[in-house]
Parts: C-alpha cells; structure tokens; sequence
C-alpha cells in the first residue's frame, strides 16, 4: 500500500463513473473497458469504485466476477443496490442476495427518503420504508460488508418533511451502516443549503458519519459536494469528468484538485495524474475531451490575449490560478488576431526558434497572422500551419512542389444506388519533374489525397507513413448563404505524433486542398530537416 494510505484521509474519493456515469447520454463501457478503468482509478489513489448494479445486466455481472479475481492496491470495490422490497423478508428478496454474492468488501444501497415517493412510487407505508432501510443494512453487515448508505432525493425531501428525512438516515445509522451518503439525487439545491442540512444531520448522528452525493443540474454538482465537506461529510461520491444522467453527476476530477490543492486535504498520493486520468477515461468512452474542463482542459492554461502572455511570462500566477504542472497540465500559448509579440516568442520558442522581443521577424510574423485570421484562418488547433507560416516569413520552408493545376469531378448515376464516381486529377511538377496523376476516392478531398500522394510518393516515400485523422469544416459569416467562406482544419498522424492544419477559401474543395497540402509539406519537411 503506498504510505499516502497509512493513515485515513479526513475526506474520501467514491468513484461511480462505472454505475452512475454511465446513465449518462452517450457513455457506454464494456466489461473490459470497466476493469481497465477501475484499475486506473485504484492506481490513481480513489478510495472507492462502484462497479454497478450486479442484478442489471450480464455485463455488470461479468465486471463482479472478473473484479474477484484481481487484487486491488487501493480501493475497495462497492456494488450497488436497494433496500429490500415492501413486505418480503430481506433473505428472501433476491437482488439483495446478489450483492452478497459480488463479494465486494463493500456495499452501497439506495433507499427512499422523501415520503411522496415512499408512498407513490414504492406504494408502502412511511413506516414499512424505515424497516426496509433498517433491515437490508443489518443484513448487509451480519455478512460482514461495509455498508453505505445512499438516501436518495435527500435534500428535496428534508426541505419538505425534515423529520422523517432525518428517522430514514436514523434508521439506517442505528441498523449499522457505516456511512450516510446524503444525495441530491435532481440536481437542485444550492449551497448554502446543502452546508445546513450537511450539519442537522451530523449534529444527529454524530461525526464522520456523512458522505455527500450530488448531481449538476444547476451547475453546482462540485460546489454542492465542497459546501457539505465544509460542512463535515467526510465522503463525495462523483464521476470521472462528470458523466452522469442528465446534465452528469459531480466532477471527481474538478474535487479532487479543489479539495488537495485549494482546500489543503489531502485525497491522492499523486495529482499529477489528474489529467491522464481523464483523458483515459473520455478515451475509453469514446467521448470528445472537454478543454475547458477545469484543471485538466487543454484550455485550462492556455493564453491567447497578448497582453495576458506578457504577463504571465513575467509573473504566471496573474493569470494562472495554480501551476499547471501539479494537476499534469501545461501552459499553452496560442496565435490569434488577438496576440501579441509575447504570444508569437512563446509559441515559436516551441518550434525551436529564439527570438527577442522587438525583432523585426517577430512584427513580420504577427502581421501575417493578423492578416490570415482576418481572411478567417484560425491557427490554435493548426500548429502544422502556423510553423510552416513562420518557416515561410523567415524563408526556411521551399514548397513540396510547382502546382499547375488540379480538378474534381462527381458522377451520378440516374439510377438511385447504381453507382457514383469521385474523381482528381493532379498536373505538377516536383524538383522539376512533370507529373500528371488521377485517383478516384469516396469523395473530392478523399481521390484529391490520393491523386496527390500518386504523384508525390516517388520524391518523399515518407509521405506513405501520413494518415488524415480527422476533418472538420466550418462555414464562415454563414449569413453569406452559399458565398460564405469555408474554413476545413485537418488532423493528421504519422503514428507517433500528430498534427493539425487549416485552409480557408469561397470553395470547400480548395480550403481542403490547401489543408491537405500544408499537412504534407509539414511532415515532409520535418523529415527532410531530420
């Protein structure tokens, strides 16, 4: 066990991305993909991982079988339940009878709270409700489990009826349950509130007694999770990069740095991690990665503005709310039309190149910036093209070759689903050699790569090792209709570095032609440079 764990942190982490996380709209694990997540998540330092609801599904099933056989550093893996049914004896009641066969050192159950869904939606008495919570913890704990209890829909039910929102916790704490997870199961209610009723039910059952669930639907998901740990919960329960039903649950991910780095307690051995993490998981869900995720976004500590990046090389906290480097982040200066000479030094310093403020090559390279922004270029997510246009303003960069022309064509059969036919033809010459290529493709920018790979693969064989990743096309002062301008960004990859570069023109088919271009001349003119 790392000696971070040798004595108990005041607060503990509750990971639920695998049951929880996964109500949320697009986010899907398998069996394998939830083991690979909840053995990062126990490398990382949580406490908890909730695997899911073993009666569910064969999935969550399989996840308890195979979590069995792993040994697990950190965490304690905890499978999900409810009470047991109204009026059936708790041995009886099958899906409880599955929780004890997960054999997870923990269990969590959910039991209703508020006394309009006691009576509506489980149709039992207030009173069948408190044996029902107090008997299926008791039985939980005769069999040797720890045993959290969720009380679903808490704060909405102690607003309405604080009494028997308290005798539902009461009963679960008197039978034995070693935590009371207070959940703020819609997503409503503000922090002050959460803080109070944190307290009234402490104040009852004593301290180190109360965790804290809660869910983002009015944005407050984290800020609801801190106001109860301030208040004394000694638990969160959230996901990973907030997944979760609706809008998603609280963001473990923004906790964890909030509570060690701002709130000074301790929750992981190693924050560094935190990014990795996320974005592990985003991958595994096949999600897009948030940048202005807090801490862990690519956003999180990028600079734009020129006068903000000629500050925070003279003082990084006037703009920096902690070092990135403590949560594995790191500052990114970007180029915009709102830079300065600042961002341009910066950003060409990662390139390689040293320039001093005030060079005349720097002005130079900031005008032409300015002057392509303004034509709708955008050069964030373009580092390919902005170091071939610095490469260019200094005169280091020679084009791949002498373009005389090239064309698309489409053909249509009449017949609807017979065939069609995407055509390029490519007329050049490299190092003064004419070439003239055709290629046919799935669409234009498609047989364009590959007429134009056909007629430069004799010059730069490396050319074969440039896959195109991605390709996004964005319409530019859209209300211009179809005279709009078009801006096409393409991601590229050689296999171990990847890249992006941009065209913009009136015709989708040149903008694309001139992204697909500068992808090239970027890979290949690094190879040329070794």
């Amino acid at each position: 066990m790392h000696p971070f764990f040798m004595s108990k942190p005041r607060v503990t982490l509750y990971d639920t991305t695998l049951r929880d996380g996964t109500q949320g709209t697009g986010i899907s694990f398998s069996m394998l993909d939830k083991i690979r997540v909840a053995e990062k998540l126990d490398a990382f330092g949580v406490h908890y991982i909730e695997g899911g609801f073993p009666g569910s599904n064969p999935k969550d099933a399989e996840f308890f079988n195979e979590a069995k056989k792993r040994k697990w550093k950190n965490a304690r893996i905890s499978a999900f339940g409810a009470t047991r049914r109204g009026k059936m004896k708790v041995e009886d009641d099958p899906q409880v009878r599955i929780l004890l066969e997960a054999e997870t050192p923990a269990v969590t159950i959910v039991g209703k709270t508020w006394p309009l869904q006691v009576t509506e939606v489980l149709g039992v008495t207030l009173e069948e409700n408190l044996a029902m919570i107090a008997d299926t913890v008791a039985y939980l704990k005769k069999h040797g489990r720890e045993v959290l209890y969720d009380a679903e829909h808490f704060f909405d039910s102690y607003q309405d009826d604080p009494k028997y929102s308290l005798a539902t916790v009461k009963a679960a704490h008197d039978a034995g349950a070693n935590l009371i997870v207070l959940c703020d199961t819609n997503g409503g209610t503000l922090p002050d509130f959460v803080a109070q009723a944190t307290r009234d039910v402490i104040a009852a059952l004593g301290e180190g007694t109360v965790g804290i669930h809660t869910h983002n639907d009015s944005g407050l998901g984290v800020a609801n999770a801190l106001a109860s740990v301030a208040a004394g919960a000694v638990q969160v329960q959230g996901t990973i990069n907030g997944y979760g039903e609706r809008v998603g649950n609280c963001d473990l991910i923004t906790v964890a740095a909030t509570l060690q780095l701002k709130l000074k307690t301790p929750v992981v051995p190693d924050l560094t991690k935190l990014r990795e993490l996320s974005l592990f998981v985003d991958e595994l869900a096949n999600v897009p990665h948030n940048i202005r995720a807090p801490y862990v976004g690519t956003a999180a500590f990028t600079h734009k503005g020129g006068q903000h990046v000629h500050a925070v090389q003279k003082l990084a906290s006037s703009y920096e709310h902690v070092d990135p480097v403590l949560v594995g982040n790191e500052r990114n200066i970007t180029i915009s039309d709102m830079s300065g000479q600042s961002n341009v030094i910066v950003k060409a310093e990662k390139l390689g190149f040293k320039f001093s403020k005030g060079a005349p090559e720097v002005a130079k390279i900031l005008s032409q910036v300015k002057l392509l922004e303004s034509e709708g270029y955008e050069f964030e997510a373009a580092e390919g093209s902005f170091e071939l246009l610095v490469r260019r303003q200094l005169g280091l960069s020679r084009p791949l070759f002498e373009l005389d022309e090239y064309h698309c064509s489409f053909r249509r059969s009449g017949e609807a689903g017979r065939w069609n036919k995407c055509e390029a033809t490519v007329k050049l010459r490299v190092k003064g050699t004419p070439e003239y290529t055709v290629a046919e493709g799935d669409g234009p920018v498609n047989a364009l790569d590959a007429a134009l790979r056909k007629a430069l693969r004799a010059f730069y064989p490396a050319i074969d090792s440039v896959q195109l990743d991605d390709y996004k096309v964005r319409i530019i002062n859209g209300q211009q209709g179809t005279a709009a301008r078009t801006r096409v960004l393409i991601d590229s990859t050689d296999g171990e570095t990847s890249w992006g570069t941009v065209g913009v023109s009136d015709n989708i088919i040149e903008a694309s032609w001139l992204a697909l271009v500068d992808s090239f001349e970027f890979k290949l003119g690094r190879e040329a440079r070794g």
